[in-house]
């Protein structure tokens, strides 16, 4: 029997056991040796040889992964360990790094229980760490640390034994800071925190497959300046046999990271609002095998030979071939046509898969990534709220008519694969627009439908989303239906940057219980009178009801909430998305007869009322911006600088480290389009840099007429703005 085979059996085996299961995502900053690390992690498990491990890149499956060098699509692999004489399955999520893809980081934490945050020992805490560890805690998934890369202390800055200790406990203290101001209560009551003497903290190298740890060095003997020594004595090869990375690594998982019995209990409350009485959500709590599926879509694949692959996380019930299941938000059910498992990029068919475990199930033709699918209908899990939002949209277009139909389909597809993407279609003119988190996201998705699908596209030039919002509270506006029988009185005001960022996070929905919204809200700065006479949230805006006793309000509210949302759709600048934004109904006149007050009356009046009101509150567009880093030698430190400031950006830090300064700021999306190539020019290809979606801020009041016309223009809308917008 081949090796691949027993290690499949061995984990067919272990999955009955919850105890000894670890579900786990590794997550880092771009090149920080995530990938790498995995390599090692699979060496170690018997999965690949171990002299390819760190450069076979076994989870980087794509033919573009390999070319680029970058993960771009979050990983599935289930592998073994040995622990204090007990096996144990590790499923493990192998995720992006670049910022373009934290999507999939998002949604791979939803599947596991323990998160490996993995920090380069030179380069320490980076954007990107602090937006996984962001996403880890949001989830409730536990995190540790590997401090990575320590042999470039030892050999490339010629640190000793305490200095590099002093080095590695600053990473160690920022992470923790990190974690602390993200989940304080974990932080203090829980132990969340990573630390050497607990053993949630290991150092070492990814690239020549050495680690350590407090336990391993108590059991070794072998200390930091015997570490160092082998380093300078060129015997790596021995310090790798005393203290291999995948031992060190996989003890520290297996000893520190919450089994599915012990984290389901605490995790399910976090991520399903359902009723927790019920016999389902004692299933889940309890990890039940025997209990109804309940199975949490995180990713959706397509297999050339088996077609759509959906993976996730199983909460309770066993997966086997043939059942019949609900999927969330559609009707009927799907039939299961195979269920496996993921051992690196090939996946593996098994008999069945108990709760606790990640699957991979064919058949699923209805769900998206973060579907809910279940034996019986049930609430569904909460959505997966991604930290970032689409900044930047292509228009694609077939380059031979034939192939539209084609390209509709794969269109349709690849938003079903990956719910950072939007897709807008126009069937009409065989125009379709792509939005994404940024250059390379979309660049990825264009280049996989020529390369994968076969068809020859044309794509735009980077179109960036831009937002409207409020800058203060409106008077009462009055909007009439066409009839002149119904009125509706509005007025808005701008939400607080708390409130809004509150709303984006999903901390305050419609899903969620009133009292849990409210008590949210009113955390983030909310009156209690406004949180608890809230009609409905749209995005980032909300809208209240303060009107007293109107006749047939109620059989019509249904219609000016339709009104309200399609005007916020579509901003009365340039059709732009209104964000951050509070509209009180104060008052409305209906008339008696419902004849009268049907979609086509109602619903252009509060449309006419809500612009009405933005306009008056002075509504102004805003831009989405960027986190800039530039790591560049001194020498070139002015010409990195200059480019970001030649960009309307700000730089706000400058200081060395190490051999590097390093240059901080923001600047908008707009204008960071083509500084790749810029920068390179201008550092002589000197420069590392790295970027991080920061929301949107108001845009400089002089550029705002050129702005809005261009948008209009490109949109086919009038080049003249209401009469009212006179502030420019």
């Amino acid at each position: 029997m081949g090796r691949r085979k027993k290690i499949v059996q061995e984990c067919e085996r272990l999955m009955d056991n919850p105890e000894n299961i670890r579900n786990i995502a590794i997550a880092a900053h771009i090149d920080h040796g995530k990938t790498t690390l995995t390599d090692n992690l699979l060496a170690g498990a018997g999965m690949i040889s171990s002299d390819l491990a760190g450069e076979q890149l076994a989870m980087d499956t794509e033919e573009d992964e390999q070319e680029r060098g970058i993960t771009i699509d979050a990983a599935n692999v289930s592998m073994t360990h040995e622990y204090q004489e007990t096996n144990h399955l590790i499923n493990l999520i192998d995720t992006p790094g670049h910022v373009d893809f934290g999507g999939d980081v998002t949604r791979a934490m939803r599947a596991v229980d323990g998160a490996l945050v993995v920090v380069d020992a030179v380069e320490g805490t980076m954007p990107q760490t602090e937006t996984v560890l962001r996403q880890a805690l949001r989830e409730g998934v536990k995190p540790a640390l590997f401090i990575n890369k320590v042999d470039r202390l030892i050999n490339e800055l010629q640190e000793g034994p305490e200095e590099m200790q002093e080095r590695l406990q600053t990473v160690i203290g920022d992470v923790n800071e990190l974690i602390r101001g993200m989940a304080e209560e974990k932080y203090e009551e829980e132990g969340w925190q990573v630390s050497v003497q607990d053993g949630t903290v290991a150092f070492g190298s990814a690239l020549y497959n050495w680690a350590t740890s407090v336990p391993q060095m108590q059991a070794t003997g072998i200390d930091f300046a015997d570490i160092i020594d082998y380093n300078r004595n060129d015997e790596i090869d021995e310090l790798r046999e005393y203290s291999p990375l995948s031992t060190v690594v996989l003890d520290m998982v297996a000893e520190h990271f919450p089994n599915p019995v012990k984290a389901q209990p605490e995790r399910v409350p976090t991520v399903w609002r359902g009723d927790d009485t019920t016999e389902l959500a004692e299933g889940m709590r309890l990890v039940d095998d025997e209990g109804d599926v309940v199975f949490m879509v995180t990713d959706i694949g397509i297999d050339p030979h088996a077609g759509e692959i959906a993976t996730g996380r199983l909460f309770s019930g066993t997966l086997e071939r043939g059942q019949d299941l609900y999927v969330s938000g559609t009707a009927g059910t799907n039939r299961i046509q195979s269920v496996g498992i993921f051992m690196g990029g090939e996946r593996e068919e098994v008999e069945r898969v108990p709760a606790g475990n990640i699957a991979a199930v064919t058949g699923l033709r209805d769900a998206i990534a973060g579907s809910t699918v279940s034996s019986s209908e049930m609430t569904p899990f909460e959505s997966i709220e991604h930290i970032s939002e689409p900044v930047i949209t292509k228009s694609v277009e077939a380059q031979n008519m034939d192939d539209l139909p084609k390209l509709i389909e794969t269109l349709q597809q690849v938003s079903k694969e990956d719910p950072t993407i939007r897709i807008e279609i126009n069937e009409d003119t065989g125009e379709h627009l792509i939005s994404g988190q940024g250059e390379l996201h979309l660049e990825v998705i264009t280049q996989r439908i020529e390369r994968n699908q076969g068809i020859p596209v044309t794509t735009g030039e980077p179109i960036v989303v831009f937002r409207e919002a409020v800058q203060q509270p409106s008077d009462t506006v009055e909007g009439q239906s066409p009839n002149r029988h119904n009125r509706f009185y509005l007025t808005v005001e701008p939400l607080s940057k708390e409130i809004t960022e509150t709303l984006k996070r999903g901390e305050a929905s419609m899903d969620m219980p009133e009292t849990e919204r409210r008590e949210a809200l009113q955390e983030a700065g909310m009156d209690k009178d406004t949180s608890q006479e809230i009609e409905t949230i749209h995005g980032t805006n909300i809208l209240v009801d303060d009107t007293k006793g109107i006749q047939h309000l109620n059989e019509t509210m249904e219609l000016v909430v339709e009104g309200w949302e399609e005007a916020l759709d579509d901003g009365p600048l340039a059709a732009e998305p209104v964000q951050g934004t509070l509209i009180r109904l104060e008052d409305a006149r209906l008339h008696e007869d419902a004849i009268h007050r049907g979609p086509a009356q109602v619903i252009p009046a509060v449309r006419q009322a809500v612009h009405g009101a933005l306009i008056d509150g002075r509504i102004s567009m805003l831009e989405p911006i960027q986190n800039v880093r530039i790591d560049v030698p001194s020498e070139h430190m002015g010409p990195a600088s200059g480019e970001l400031q030649g960009r309307r950006g700000r730089v706000d830090d400058m200081y060395q480290e190490g051999d590097l300064m390093v240059v901080e700021g923001v600047a908008p999306v707009d204008e960071m389009i083509g500084f790749a190539s810029d920068i390179r020019s201008a550092t002589e290809g000197r420069a590392s840099w790295n970027t991080e979606n920061a929301g949107f801020q108001v845009m400089a009041d002089n550029l705002q007429p050129d702005t809005i016309m261009e948008i209009r223009e490109r949109k086919g809308m009038k080049l003249e703005l209401p009469a009212s917008v006179d502030y420019f």
